[in-house]
């Protein structure tokens, strides 16, 4: 099947702001529209008709079931642009990202937007299933009698409102708890988890300060910087915070070296070739290629350890080393998932073991990691993280010159990993 090249034309994103602050009030389709109108504002596709639109949410209510295509109706946009709904986890809106590339390069359409939304504020409350049946049982009653016994089966305990938990449904963990495991494993010091987390708000700081993401992040109510960025932060201060998922003295994740509980959205736009120069788009990179992995960690193996095996069979597939990038962009979901990543890069049982590899992967040049601050300093919206990421290394490889080569990394909730390589 003939096949052509897909172009990143750039990221449009809202602020990322801390959970249950500036954005309590606001609806999860609210927040998504809110950045695919900036979108449609910057590039100016105000009336105009997109090939395809691909977003997706983790925490969404049932309520929201087009929610993808109700967000492109109030987003500006021509009415005829058609929308479908995608998750996968952390990993969702790097995975719409990847199915519009897919789609731009079978020359099924010209252009595409890819995009992702959560927010903790707007959580879907269920009732529990007792409640539920029962309610089923209610509608569907034919006779007084059957009502009235129904009716008298209530009972208290059936109104205890369901919140939703953002934990392993086959081990009961949560994702905290099991990079604790990941970290004892693959014994990750303290000091070295907020070292990096310290980096990742040194540098969004610095991008911040230097006009990085003037382009790339959009007002919204009144918030112009992402709202968990700490550019004055120490490892101190870090060193100061209390374990936050194995509270005894070998806990070593705390608050300052995980992501944070964070509302947002982002979108990013694509194009062919022709379709970005027929509109006056700036064709910031290329979209490469991409590998998604899954491990089995109910049987033992480290939850957030998937990338391994994804970048692994990328760099395979396409001939390359780890080292063959002048820019990684490793997902902070915690200090501590990184330096695992890379610590089982490093190791040549793992790599033999596990990757089925002669020799270790190797070291990544740290000073390429992250080089505009990542989910720690910025923010984690789990299904936005994807497409900003894209928006962000998109634009770094196009200031830095053609030729450069990127890799995107992205650990998720269920074992999975996807990996993505952009180049200029």
């Amino acid at each position: 099947m003939k096949t052509r090249t897909t172009y990143v034309v750039g990221g449009v994103r809202i602020p990322f702001m801390k959970s249950m602050t500036a954005y309590r009030d606001v609806t999860t389709p609210e927040l998504m529209t809110a950045s695919l109108k900036s979108l449609v504002e910057r590039y100016n596709l105000k009336g105009k008709v997109v090939g395809d639109v691909a977003l997706g949410a983790l925490m969404q209510s049932s309520a929201n079931w087009n929610f993808a295509r109700e967000v492109v109706q109030a987003s500006g946009l021509h009415p005829n642009t058609p929308a479908y709904n995608v998750q996968r986890a952390c990993g969702t809106s790097l995975e719409t990202t990847i199915q519009i590339a897919h789609k731009i390069s079978s020359y099924q359409i010209e252009s595409g937007i890819a995009g992702g939304v959560d927010s903790n504020s707007d959580l879907p409350i269920m009732v529990t299933r007792s409640f539920s049946q029962k309610l089923v049982a209610l509608n569907s009653a034919r006779t007084l009698g059957e009502k009235l016994r129904i009716f008298l089966s209530f009972r208290p305990s059936d109104l205890k409102p369901v919140p939703p938990a953002v934990v392993e449904p086959r081990t009961g963990k949560s994702m905290g708890e099991h990079c604790e495991l990941m970290v004892k494993e693959w014994k990750i010091s303290r000091q070295e988890q907020d070292e990096l987390a310290l980096a990742s708000h040194l540098n969004a700081a610095k991008a911040y300060k230097d006009g990085f993401y003037a382009d790339l992040v959009f007002p919204f109510l009144g918030k112009s910087t992402d709202g968990i960025m700490r550019g004055d932060t120490t490892l101190e201060k870090l060193a100061k915070l209390k374990p936050a998922f194995d509270r005894s003295e070998k806990g070593t994740l705390t608050a300052g070296n995980s992501s944070s509980l964070t509302d947002g959205s982002s979108t990013v736009l694509l194009a062919s070739e022709e379709e970005a120069k027929k509109n006056n788009w700036p064709l910031l990179a290329k979209i490469v290629d991409s590998h998604t992995s899954a491990v089995d960690y109910v049987a033992g193996e480290g939850l957030l350890m998937a990338p391994t095996v994804a970048v692994s069979e990328l760099l395979k597939r396409n001939g390359l080393k780890l080292q063959d990038f002048d820019f990684y962009e490793i997902h902070e979901a915690f200090a501590g998932q990184v330096l695992c990543t890379m610590k089982a890069w490093e190791s040549a049982e793992y790599c033999k073991t596990r990757l089925g590899r002669s020799e270790p992967l190797g070291k990544i040049d740290r000073s390429k990691l992250n080089v505009r601050g990542s989910s720690i300093a910025l923010g984690h919206p789990f299904a936005a993280t994807g497409a900003k990421i894209v928006g962000v290394l998109a634009k770094i490889l196009h200031s830095a010159g053609p030729g450069k080569r990127g890799l995107i990394v992205v650990c998720t909730a269920g074992g999975m990993g996807v990996a993505t390589i952009l180049e200029s």
